[in-house]
């Protein structure tokens, strides 16, 4: 259920209607790791409470507490009294930053993500860094808690680049009067458009072989959850209004996201952000607009009765076992992981099978992974027990942090491979 589902949005519920019943504590991955009241998504929120009566000064104390959460909306969907942890938490980390500053090269992070041109420059200078850097370097230093030379490479040329805006169905897939079944906006996000372009080029085929007229808008820049999550709220603001502009300007029947988390930007915050700002020009109802046509890819291909090539489960083709990794975005704000269990079951070229942990958190969290690695390391070494009961050579995952973060954590010599459900899908059409 999505956060304007269960009217978690800014300004509805107030802290006052935290009871201190715990259900929050039992869902939080960072408590339930490290056992502590101060990890806690209801020490956070009495934390905040005190702060805003003036009780409680601004202090690194403080804002590392408030830091360590993965904004992973799990306490706010369990929440009975629908208290808008993710709001409040938000509003809180802006001040904190405002008031302490951040790390170096979290602010890097942000001023990059701020502006296409300078993401793209950024991408550029790291991939000629990937090249540069000695083997035994990369596997020496650590971004967070995972080695330089375990990150993805970078795509020769942004993925955008590469794409025409419009990309038409693929023959004998329309109608009998040769119409596409329906316009599709497809936002790629900045790890497609960057470092997973078999994502992408997974997501455009089935599309089109499903009939759909697909429209990449050139103009999409990054979802500004990043800069949310990190007290940006300006920048991000700059980012959330281009972003409207350019999915509105493609008169799409459907918006569809290949990462959770920019589909919760999308759909849950873009509104929420809009309202907290207070922001006008018929913004509020763009946002609104785009909110009800997003939808992660996983989800629209549960909508669909899916037709598979005759020799996708033959030997050659067939790709071993596979697990699946929720990421809490896809569980909190589409509420899809029992549609894309089964989904994955159809699939004829991969022995889907099901772990009782594939719902748990990896610990990734945006740069959580970066800012608290010996926590994020412990949570991941719940996802890694999962892992050595089933032996699988592949493990999916719908978000690339998610995704960075499980390959990451893999030995050295580990068979197995860490992708988007979509790639073994669009293998199997």
């Amino acid at each position: 259920m999505s956060r304007q589902e269960n009217d978690h949005t800014p300004g509805t519920k107030v802290l006052a209607n935290c009871g201190k019943c715990g259900l929050c504590l039992s869902v939080c991955p960072v408590y339930q790791t490290l056992k502590e009241e101060q990890a806690s998504p209801r020490a956070r929120l009495q934390l905040i409470k005190a702060f805003e009566k003036d009780s409680l000064a601004t202090s690194p104390l403080l804002k590392e507490i408030i830091s360590k959460c993965l904004m992973c909306g799990s306490c706010a969907a369990a929440c009975p009294s629908g208290i808008d942890h993710y709001g409040k938490f938000m509003e809180m980390r802006q001040k904190m930053v405002e008031a302490l500053g951040d790390a170096p090269a979290i602010k890097t992070m942000v001023y990059l993500l701020a502006k296409e041109h300078r993401l793209r420059t950024g991408s550029k200078m790291a991939a000629l860094g990937q090249k540069l850097t000695p083997d035994f370097l990369g596997d020496k230093y650590r971004v967070g808690n995972i080695p330089v030379s375990r990150f993805p490479s970078l795509n020769r040329r942004p993925f955008r680049d590469a794409q025409p805006g419009r990309i038409l169905p693929e023959a004998g897939t329309t109608s009998a009067s040769g119409k596409a079944r329906g316009r599709i906006a497809y936002f790629t996000g900045c790890a497609t458009n960057y470092m997973f372009e078999d994502t992408g080029r997974a997501v455009t085929g089935i599309l089109t072989a499903l009939g759909y007229e697909v429209i990449i808008p050139k103009a999409q820049t990054c979802c500004a959850i990043p800069m949310l999550f990190h007290g940006a709220a300006q920048k991000a603001e700059g980012n959330i209004q281009a972003n409207i502009t350019a999915l509105t300007a493609t008169d799409a029947d459907r918006i569809i996201v290949d990462c959770t988390t920019c589909g919760a930007a999308l759909k849950d915050e873009y509104p929420a952000f809009i309202k907290r700002a207070d922001l006008t020009g018929g913004l509020e109802e763009a946002a609104a607009n785009i909110s009800k046509k997003t939808t992660d890819i996983l989800s629209f291909l549960g909508e669909h009765d899916l037709s598979f090539h005759p020799d996708a489960g033959s030997d050659s083709r067939h790709l071993g076992r596979a697990v699946y990794h929720a990421p809490c975005h896809s569980r909190n704000s589409f509420s899809s992981h029992a549609g894309i269990q089964t989904l994955l079951k159809t699939l004829p070229n991969l022995d889907y099978i099901p772990t009782p942990g594939e719902a748990d958190c990896c610990g990734g969290g945006g740069t959580f992974f970066y800012e608290h690695p010996e926590t994020a390391a412990k949570i991941m070494d719940r996802k890694r027990e999962q892992l050595r009961a089933v032996e699988p050579t592949l493990w999916l995952t719908d978000c690339w942090v998610c995704r960075i973060n499980l390959a990451g954590n893999l030995k050295p010599d580990s068979h197995v491979n860490v992708c988007h459900p979509v790639v073994p899908i669009h293998n199997a059409i």
